[in-house]
């Protein structure tokens, strides 16, 4: 029997030692640009630990996002297809908000405080009139890669996730696309997301740093900041298209 571990509902309570060791030899259901680039990392030992985590987890309590939108910023943005990052910290913890893409919401929510700022920002930055939903599905298959730095979240409870294993990914392919891409526009809101400077080399790619959208911070420095004119101005001189901001 294979397990995925990141499913959502694993299809065995406690799943025997030998065949949580064997699940290290089958990453999860992955894009494959990504999978060519990440392979490696997924038979790494943290990973086998967080995997265990995540089943542990899930017979307790409810998780954030479903399974199959673990990796969801990984599908709509391959590998070969990122051009802009935008690196969050770990997913809503609402019903229904997250599904894979930082700072974004199914359609059907109610646009978050946060997004609701970064869509101020785009009205003031580029005239786009304030959106009716908070997907921003759009974005990520333009080549906006929306990485948060943990992919899991406990119903409720921000943060619960952190420091279980997803952190050590993430930094993972921040480094591979820093050190196999060439002109990338990186967009870091936020101290935690600014941390992740060290693992980016400016000489090779444009880092643009702002206060998090947050309306506890907002009006500290990202209010203003005109990260979207100024990633679509360094496209066109790079001879990339620009991104279509808006969300219809």
């Amino acid at each position: 029997m294979q397990l995925n571990l990141f499913d959502d509902n694993p299809s065995v309570s406690n799943p025997p030692e030998n065949e949580i060791h064997n699940q290290k030899q089958n990453p999860p259901n992955i894009e494959l640009s990504w999978l060519n680039e990440l392979e490696e990392e997924f038979r790494k030992p943290y990973m086998k630990n967080l995997k265990q985590f995540l089943v542990d987890e899930k017979q307790k309590f409810t998780v954030f996002p479903k399974g199959k939108d673990i990796f969801n910023a990984f599908w709509l943005t391959p590998f070969n297809q990122v051009r802009v990052i935008i690196i969050g910290q770990d997913p809503y913890h609402g019903i229904n908000q997250a599904h894979g893409l930082c700072f974004s919401v199914n359609k059907e929510i109610p646009i978050p405080p946060s997004l609701v700022n970064i869509f101020k920002e785009l009205n003031s930055d580029l005239n786009i009139p304030m959106p009716k939903h908070g997907c921003l599905t759009s974005w990520a298959k333009q080549g906006v890669f929306l990485l948060n730095t943990s992919l899991t979240v406990r119903a409720n409870q921000a943060n619960s996730h952190t420091g279980k294993g997803w952190e050590i990914f993430t930094d993972r392919v921040i480094s591979i696309l820093n050190e196999k891409k060439e002109n990338l526009i990186f967009l870091l809101w936020g101290r935690n997301a600014k941390n992740k400077m060290q693992l980016i080399d400016e000489n090779r790619h444009l880092v643009l740093g702002a206060a998090h959208p947050s309306p506890f911070s907002a009006h500290n420095g990202f209010l203003g900041c005109k990260h979207f004119s100024k990633t679509n101005n360094h496209l066109v001189n790079i001879n990339q298209p620009p991104i279509d901001w808006q969300i219809v």
